[in-house]
C-alpha cells in the first residue's frame, strides 16, 4: 500500500472521478447496469445532505482509487441508527494492495466512533472473494434473504 494514501470524504468535485468507480463496480455486479447520470444523481443526493449518508475516497497522488458509500437509516431492532455499505469499489489497478481494507477499517471506525449501532451490506451470491474479504473483516453472514421491488421508467 502507497505510504501516500489519504481517506477523505467525497466532496462534488470528486463525482467525476467516483462516478468511473461505480461504472467499473455495476459493471461487474449482475443486478445493476452502469449508468454515468443516474450515479451522478445518486452521489449528489448522498453528498448534498450529509444525514442521507457518507461517501469517504481513498486517495494516492491526488488520484482517487477507491471508495466506500454508507447509508444512514434507522433499525426499529437495533433501536437506533444504522448504517447500509451501499458501495466499496477499489479500481483494478490498484486491487490486491490493501485499499479495501483501509476503506473498510475507516468506515468502520467511523461508525463506531459515531454510535452507529451496525453496518449491513449485500454481496452478490456467487461471488465468494468478496463474501471472503467481509466475513475476514469480522462481518457474519444473515439468515435474513434480500428482496427487491423495482419501479422503472
Amino acid at each position: 500500500m502507497s505510504a501516500n494514501l489519504r481517506i477523505d470524504p467525497a466532496t462534488l468535485d470528486d463525482l467525476p472521478q467516483v462516478a468511473e468507480l461505480l461504472h467499473e463496480l455495476f459493471s461487474m455486479e449482475a443486478d445493476f447496469v452502469p449508468d454515468r447520470d443516474k450515479q451522478i444523481h445518486g452521489l449528489k443526493l448522498i453528498l448534498e445532505q450529509p444525514s442521507r449518508g457518507r461517501i469517504f475516497v481513498a486517495r494516492t497522488d491526488h488520484k482517487i482509487i477507491g471508495m466506500i458509500n454508507l447509508l444512514i437509516t434507522i433499525s426499529t431492532a437495533e433501536g437506533g441508527f444504522v448504517l447500509l455499505l451501499e458501495d466499496l469499489i477499489v479500481s483494478h489497478d490498484h486491487r490486491g494492495q490493501g485499499y479495501g481494507s483501509a476503506l473498510l477499517d475507516y468506515a468502520v471506525d467511523f461508525a463506531k466512533k459515531k454510535n452507529f449501532l451496525r453496518i449491513t451490506l449485500l454481496t452478490d451470491r456467487d461471488n465468494e472473494a468478496s463474501k471472503r474479504f467481509y466475513l475476514g473483516h469480522g462481518f457474519v453472514e444473515s439468515d435474513m434473504i434480500p428482496l427487491r421491488m423495482l419501479f422503472r421508467d
